[in-house]
């Protein structure tokens, strides 16, 4: 391994650490606050939450052309995560100019942030997939993309479950549904707002929602970034070792 691919794996073991850490006290009781909240909630409302949020996904990741970037084939991991990093950059500042101009809209304004705060997430997964070499036109590289976003909004008890088909995606991908309808898309949209409910109502209040939209997504973005690396990197700096064992 290179200078730079040691120091990212050294990166990403501690990173798996902090993934697979047990859920603590808060962490629990956060999760039981929440599911307390979702069972006062109405199920036809649920449904319909689930419903859009899954047509709002579908729609980027099988939509339009344009979210699907060519595959680098050549680069190190070095090059290849500096690529990755301006992206990041990039989706970072639309998303901290998009959440200030909707939080300082007010209640409506407010509430649009939610698709087109996904919208910039699920794009930026594209272009970083993309950056580390794989085809988002593959079926299972778009589920792929699905579950480091599950990875990076969910409750610590969620995050080990993911975790653990990330970890085995080589052989749990084989297993996986041809039919995207049979993503599990409910629990899907519940730990992403619960894990964004409480942040983003704050974006909801009159003279700080500018801020708050602007600092919260600012941090959504840096989430999802640093998740998506490593995911990557699990992938990239396996296969570099077993070319360097053949």
């Amino acid at each position: 391994m290179t200078h730079y691919e040691q120091i990212a794996y050294n990166e990403l073991v501690l990173w798996q650490h902090k993934v697979q850490k047990k859920p603590t006290l808060v962490n629990r009781l956060a999760k039981n606050v929440q599911n307390r909240i979702n069972n006062f909630i109405p199920e036809k409302v649920h449904k319909a939450i689930t419903v859009t949020i899954q047509k709002m996904v579908e729609a980027v990741l099988f939509g339009a052309k344009y979210t699907n970037p060519t595959p680098r084939t050549e680069g190190s991991l070095q090059i290849r995560e500096a690529h990755v990093r301006e992206r990041i950059e990039f989706y970072r500042k639309t998303a901290t100019a998009e959440g200030a101009i909707t939080g300082a809209g007010g209640i409506l304004l407010g509430l649009a942030d939610f698709p087109l705060l996904i919208g910039i997430k699920l794009k930026l997964l594209f272009e970083i997939a993309a950056l580390y070499g794989y085809d988002v036109r593959n079926y299972k590289e778009r589920v792929y993309l699905l579950y480091i976003f599950q990875l990076a909004f969910s409750s610590q008890q969620g995050r080990n479950e993911v975790y653990k088909h990330i970890l085995n995606w080589q052989g749990y991908s084989n297993s996986l549904p041809d039919d995207i309808a049979e993503f599990d898309w409910r629990s899907f949209q519940q730990e992403y707002r619960d894990y964004i409910d409480l942040a983003k109502m704050a974006q909801l209040i009159p003279v700080i929602g500018a801020a708050v939209g602007a600092v919260v997504n600012y941090k959504l973005i840096n989430q999802l970034g640093e998740t998506a690396i490593n995911c990557y990197r699990m992938r990239k700096i396996s296969a570099l070792k077993i070319l360097k064992k053949e």
